[in-house]
């Protein structure tokens, strides 16, 4: 049978064995493993999400996204990278910040945008690596405009419309205070861009654990962003908003990239910032989150 030959399953696209949490089987799940056992990539990285998200087998979920890291699957070097900054699946002692640095800057290399925002936070803030302010932002700069490329790639049309661009006219001050001089992210000018499309595994992650109370374990929360779908799986593994400590972030990346989209509009605090005029989102380096003890 055709669907059963290794090179056709190896060469399967994400549209293909992509299934609706509300529709996971056990042949779903063996369909996914062949095609993993079969050398796909894709395969190898949304099952290994999967079972080290929502199945919670840790160990066989981080083998199968390290399969698809060993062959250069950006997504999945991110995931490890995340998985290693925060120490999921063991303690807070299981934390490894230079092994996550170091993920994220060989996804990094390979384009991943959130990666990219990830690496140039880490390096702002002295997380993991030594500092260096300047080549941070340049990574956040890069992460912009590729952001930015994308869309206009896929919607050309965003050319012919000055809805997506304004001025901002304070881009440099943070809390009243004026900042050092240097390039400023596009989203410090009002660039705003439609939020990417996430990756299938997120997708079946959000769908899998939305809507169901204590889906991923009592007292544990999940990424406030909409395109993550990330749960924690201890007590306080996520960061929370500084300002308002109502939302949830597995990543750096992933807040700023939700406080551009939507939670700069929602945080209570941020409103009399905005009203001074005054951006607290990550694209300035203040990322608003401190990790819980």
């Amino acid at each position: 049978m055709l669907g059963g030959n290794s090179l056709v399953l190896a060469k399967a696209s994400p549209k293909v064995f992509a299934v609706k949490p509300e529709n996971w089987s056990e042949s779903s799940h063996r369909f996914l493993k062949s095609c993993s056992d079969a050398g796909n990539v894709e395969a190898c990285y949304t099952l290994g999400m999967i079972r080290f998200y929502c199945l919670q087998n840790r160990g066989s979920g981080a083998s199968l996204m390290a399969k698809a890291a060993i062959n250069s699957h950006a997504p999945a070097l991110y995931s490890l990278a995340v998985i290693q900054f925060n120490g999921s699946g063991g303690s807070k002692t299981d934390k490894d910040l230079r092994a996550g640095v170091a993920l994220c800057a060989r996804a990094a290399f390979l384009g991943h945008i959130d990666a990219l925002r990830e690496l140039g936070h880490c390096l702002q803030d002295g997380y993991g690596v030594r500092q260096n302010i300047s080549e941070g932002r340049r990574f956040l700069v890069q992460a912009n405009a590729r952001e930015l490329a994308a869309v206009l790639s896929t919607t050309p049309s965003a050319l012919m419309s000055g809805n997506w661009l304004t001025w901002n006219p304070l881009p440099h001050l943070r809390h009243g205070n004026v900042v050092g001089p240097g390039c400023p992210l596009l989203s410090d000018f009002g660039c705003n861009v439609p939020a990417p499309e996430p990756h299938p595994a997120n997708k079946f992650l959000s769908g899998w654990f939305s809507g169901k109370k204590d889906a991923a374990g009592a007292g544990l929360r999940l990424c406030s962003h909409v395109g993550c779908g990330r749960p924690e799986t201890r007590q306080h593994e996520f960061r929370r908003c500084s300002v308002c400590g109502t939302v949830n972030y597995c990543s750096r990346a992933c807040q700023a990239l939700d406080w551009k989209m939507r939670h700069k509009m929602e945080c209570t605090q941020a409103e009399r910032w905005v009203d001074e005029g005054v951006d607290n989102g990550g694209a300035n380096g203040d990322d608003g989150m401190v990790i819980e003890s």
